[in-house]
């Protein structure tokens, strides 16, 4: 027995200002669209529950092209850093959360950012040594390529001020030649390996706590990449099929698989698109590059503010070209973080050199500074470019200082991309940026700095409808589900974002003010904000 959903405006996403009166749902698929009456009249007998929209807007549910569910997860749960302003307030939430622990529990924040506290300056190991003696210490930065330890917690894993850099990381010394205490990129892994495992429950209730915030902010699915970092791929892949279990939990998570646990994926009998009727296997993730925030993505020319570096490559490029190899012996697709154009480019190269020909996509995560070269490269192959809207609200003005004003015009370039016909995708990198899509919307639109109001790059700005396919059409494509995702049509799974105003229609400086009023996933309301009880037929 179906529903019909009516009483509001219905955005079919099919092509823009394209509506529906109702919509006939069955078994968590739309069946059709059309007027209420006709709909009535022809699945008379069928229709048990009447959804009635109220006057509030529906549209294909969102999906999140790129985030790190379990990461947001744990966002919620540990010392959240993010909207702190200064390195004050930062050392007093510290202290604050360093007097709560029993000695020796390690201390866990999350998302500091310098860029936006009155003194950028890095916090030192002997700062973090004077707050917490007797608690390791981890403080991940925003853009998650950069932490921060303090004695403790080197010690525990065994890093000296003679320690060796890692390929792709950096143990930051200073001019004495002394550990600080910051890690860049793959260094990080020295101080992630040493933090106490967390058991397979611990991890489900974190996916739990993930999704039900992902619901809240209209989410019905989300591209993630968490299985090589909380005990191996077999547990993680666990506590998302436990966590998110078609009964309890609903919602439609596309997991990339690290390069470092795709054996491991082989070996469990899994594949592309394999798993659960909501749990399903993606391409196989590689890390080409870093962060801009860090100055450790890969530039074909060095940063303005620092002369003598142009960023990090994580992988040479025969190692890259092995790697991508590899997911082709799979049948796989390749989902690769490139952020500078050299890192970009050499991605590009490499997938032109090894295509892929059985349909299945390769992405490429970020691509925030391209060029002409690299466009025209891009526009050939058949790859998406998996983009972060709320990057610009987060990054601007102090970006500018990082590459310069020269290379703006290829920055953050989302309107052209479009142009170029090259196909993308959007999501907000969580935890590093919200998980709200409509702030990814909105950044998209007006491209206002979070930091200082301003508007940068006008000629980049999105429609509002543009913006919206990134999280609908975009998401559905970069994960091959283009027949059955991103759309209120026949056949498409019956996943809806309901608001409570119709973003067509408001100022755009109002986006934000937009208030998710039903989540639906798989035919079944998995949040709503108020009381909201269907009929029955």
């Amino acid at each position: 027995m179906g529903t019909i959903w009516q009483g509001g405006t219905i955005y079919t996403m099919i092509a823009e200002m394209d509506t529906v009166e109702a919509v006939f749902t069955e078994d968590g698929k739309v069946v059709d669209t059309g007027s209420v009456s006709d709909l009535k009249r022809k699945y008379r007998g069928r229709i048990d529950k009447v959804q009635d929209l109220q006057g509030n807007t529906m549209f294909p549910g969102f999906t999140d092209s790129h985030l790190h569910v379990i990461g947001h997860g744990e966002k919620l749960i540990h010392l959240d850093l993010s909207a702190m302003k200064s390195v004050e307030e930062v050392k007093d939430a510290l202290r604050s959360r360093v007097s709560q622990l029993e000695p020796g529990e390690w201390l866990i924040g999350e998302g500091w950012n310098e860029n936006h506290w009155k003194d950028p300056v890095i916090l030192q190991r002997d700062e973090l040594d004077e707050i917490s003696p007797q608690n390791p210490m981890m403080l991940t930065r925003i853009c998650r390529h950069a932490l921060l330890a303090n004695s403790l917690a080197m010690e525990q894993a065994g890093i000296n001020d003679k320690t060796e850099n890692p390929q792709g990381g950096v143990i930051v010394r200073n001019s004495s030649g002394k550990a600080t205490g910051y890690f860049l990129d793959t260094a990080q892994e020295y101080i992630k390996n040493v933090i106490p495992e967390m058991s397979e429950e611990h991890l489900t209730a974190i996916v739990q706590t993930a999704v039900d915030d992902l619901h809240r902010n209209g989410l019905v699915g989300g591209h993630t990449e968490d299985l090589n970092y909380y005990g191996g791929f077999l547990k993680t892949y666990h506590a998302f099929t436990n966590g998110i279990d078609g009964v309890k939990r609903k919602f439609r998570a596309h997991l990339l698989v690290h390069h470092e646990v795709i054996d491991d994926m082989v070996s469990s009998g899994l594949d592309y698109h394999k798993g659960t009727e909501f749990i399903e296997i993606g391409a196989m993730k590689i890390f080409s590059d870093g962060a801009l925030g860090g100055r450790t993505a890969w530039l074909s020319e060095p940063y303005d503010d620092d002369p003598e570096n142009a960023g990090i490559n994580i992988h040479s490029m025969e190692d890259l070209e092995e790697l991508v190899q590899k997911a082709r012996g799979y049948g796989m697709p390749v989902a690769v973080h490139a952020i500078g154009d050299k890192a970009v480019e050499a991605v590009a190269e490499t997938l032109r050199k090894y295509p892929l020909r059985n349909g299945r996509r390769d992405r490429i995560i970020h691509a925030q500074i391209v060029n002409d070269r690299l466009l025209d490269l891009l526009a050939e192959l058949d790859v998406v470019l998996d983009i972060q809207p709320t990057f610009v609200a987060s990054d601007f003005p102090w970006i500018i200082d990082r590459i310069g004003s020269q290379r703006l015009a290829h920055a953050y370039a989302w309107k052209t991309f479009l142009e170029r016909k090259i196909p993308c995708a959007a999501g907000s990198d969580a935890p590093i940026e919200s998980i709200n899509p409509l702030l990814g919307i909105e950044a998209a639109v007006l491209r206002k700095s979070s930091v200082d109001g301003a508007s940068y790059q006008h000629e980049q700005r999105l429609s509002m409808y543009e913006a919206i396919s990134l999280y609908t059409n975009g998401s559905a494509y970069a994960s091959c589900h283009e027949l059955s995702q991103g759309k209120i049509a026949p056949g498409y799974n019956a996943d809806f974002t309901i608001l409570d105003q119709d973003p067509f229609t408001i100022d755009p400086e109002q986006i934000t003010t937009l208030q998710v009023q039903k989540t639906v996933v798989d035919e079944t309301v998995v949040y709503q904000k108020n009381h909201w009880k269907a009929e029955t037929y």
